[in-house]
């Protein structure tokens, strides 16, 4: 990993689909807003590849959002058209097998970066590598932070916990995705602060934690 950012922070998520994307996207945005400079990498991804289906990849969005070339937040020897773990669909389409020591080396940064972003894939358990999953890969390019992302509602207490258990070696930010303020979300949050865990429900709340990682 060459010219590491000022700040690295990685984006896992409780669970697959719980926002990670948005979530970044959103971070390089508000970072990019205050007058710093950004960068986001996507290491692998798989995606759903049908011709029924008009999403974005994950890395299309970043791109969008942190004004890169996909190709730079993504590479694309590491997009992989299925929607299954990336390993396993590297297995299925015939690929070669995925090793996160492989990935840890493809990152490239542009120099002199404020803030680099680093999206993992699923939640951080979910195989990210035939030989790591998400938690693995946070363990070897060691952020300065990471920001778990969870949803707000029901099972939100034992998915933070058990999540954040897993990616214990780096300073851990919970943000809340879809927090409405209703009574539920709000308990949710005040169990987890009292519970010891940092806890945001915006994107400016996150920016401002990662200020205070330098």
């Amino acid at each position: 990993m060459n010219n590491r950012p000022a700040i690295l922070v990685a984006i896992a998520g409780t669970a697959t689909a719980i926002g990670k994307t948005w979530y970044a996207s959103r971070i390089a945005v508000e970072v990019r807003r205050r007058g710093h400079t950004v960068s986001v990498r996507k290491p692998v991804q798989s995606f759903d590849a049908d011709e029924g289906s008009a999403e974005p990849t994950d890395a299309e969005v970043l791109s969008v959002a942190s004004g890169e070339h996909v190709d730079d937040v993504s590479p694309p020897h590491r997009a992989y058209p299925l929607a299954m773990a990336p390993p396993m669909a590297a297995d299925v389409l015939g690929r070669p097998r995925i090793y996160v020591a492989d990935l840890v080396d493809e990152l490239r940064w542009p120099p002199n970066i404020d803030v680099g972003i680093v999206e993992t894939v699923g939640g951080v358990r979910s195989p990210l590598a035939h030989d790591a999953d998400s938690a693995g890969l946070i363990d070897r390019i060691r952020p300065n932070g990471t920001v778990l992302v969870a949803d707000a509602g029901l099972g939100t207490i034992n998915a933070v916990r058990l999540s954040a258990q897993a990616i214990a070696t780096t300073p851990v930010l919970v943000a809340l995705n879809h927090y409405d303020d209703s009574q539920l979300h709000r308990r949710n949050r005040d169990w987890l602060i009292n519970d010891g865990y940092t806890t945001v429900t915006d994107v400016g709340a996150t920016c401002d934690w990662l200020n205070q990682l330098r």
